[in-house]
């Protein structure tokens, strides 16, 4: 269902009375449930009251993805605590699965089951993590060719695979999934409405800072084949170790999912960017930097969609 037949969020304002979201952002923000988290139904019902539309789940792992019974049971408690709530869920892979191999195949077939239980719309995967050699030519030939097989599943199941674009969490060197249009080729070799891209702008700050360009360079290109959007800020390429003691922040991880606004990813030209798009906006903010959910979603609208001056 796109964005504009989504239900209409609100966000609490003052005296606790709701407010309408902007236009270009109704029914469009999500938040993402932290990795190894249990999506409680408290936990959920917060988000929502927050003004949130959509969540994003994290799977379990991928040996409980390839047993049918096990990921029977455990879609069954994740849905019950969904069935609470009006959101809309999205459902991010393991990470390190990879599509191309015997066990691989099994546990994203057993993901696409697992989202179709619950209703989801999306599952987030890391296509081509791969390095950039040579050697990585045969293992994305099979990823390629088992993703093809597995749209087809996709599609009969009405859940779409978002590829997302990646970066270094440390410095190191980039892997094959970090220029989105190498996934956006890669969405077109398949050839599949369910097979689109989940744009991550925080990841394509780092990458664009690193090849001295600007995010929006990277995601701009890219927006025909987006269906979702990863939302988080940090420094960039952090050519240098910074300490950054005061805030309790890695001095040289670059992948710092910082909430938006709170590090250096160039707002002004990226947030026009998503406003004018339908695809969810599924804010990726770790626990240690995350705000109240009220305050992200008031934060967000401030970046993508701030109110007219008067």
């Amino acid at each position: 269902m796109p964005a504009s037949d989504a239900r209409t969020q609100h966000r609490t304002k003052g005296e606790g009375k709701p407010e309408a979201l902007p236009s270009r952002l109704e029914g469009r923000l999500g938040l993402s449930v932290p990795r190894e988290w249990w999506p409680s139904a408290p936990l959920l019902k917060s988000y929502e009251a927050a003004g949130f539309g959509w969540v994003q789940l994290h799977s379990p792992p991928a040996a409980v993805l390839r047993d049918a019974r096990l990921c029977t049971g455990h879609a069954a408690a994740t849905s019950a605590s969904l069935a609470t709530t009006g959101l809309r869920a999205v459902v991010h892979a393991p990470g390190g699965l990879r599509a191309g191999t015997r066990d691989g195949d099994r546990a994203l077939e057993g993901l696409l089951s697992y989202a179709a239980e619950l209703g989801a719309a999306q599952v987030v995967y890391h296509a081509l993590e791969l390095p950039d050699a040579p050697a990585s030519e045969d293992a994305a030939r099979f990823e390629t060719r088992s993703l093809a097989t597995l749209a087809a599943v996709a599609e009969r199941l009405e859940v779409t695979i978002a590829i997302e674009n990646v970066c270094p969490v440390f410095p190191g060197p980039e892997p094959l999934s970090a220029d989105p249009m190498a996934l956006r080729a890669l969405a077109q070799r398949i050839s599949s409405p369910a097979v689109g891209l989940c744009v991550d702008a925080g990841h394509a700050h780092v990458i664009a800072d690193l090849r001295h360009t600007g995010a929006e360079r990277l995601i701009e290109p890219v927006l025909d084949a987006a269906c979702a959007f990863h939302v988080h800020d940090n420094l960039g390429a952090r050519w240098s170790p910074r300490t950054d003691i005061e805030r309790g922040i890695d001095p040289l991880r670059l992948d710092l999912h910082l909430a938006p606004g709170q590090g250096t990813l160039p707002w002004a030209a990226v947030a026009p960017l998503l406003a004018t798009h339908q695809a969810p906006l599924l804010l990726e903010v770790h626990p240690p930097h995350r705000p109240r959910a009220s305050e992200l979603v008031a934060g967000i609208t401030e970046l993508v969609a701030p109110a007219p001056a008067a």
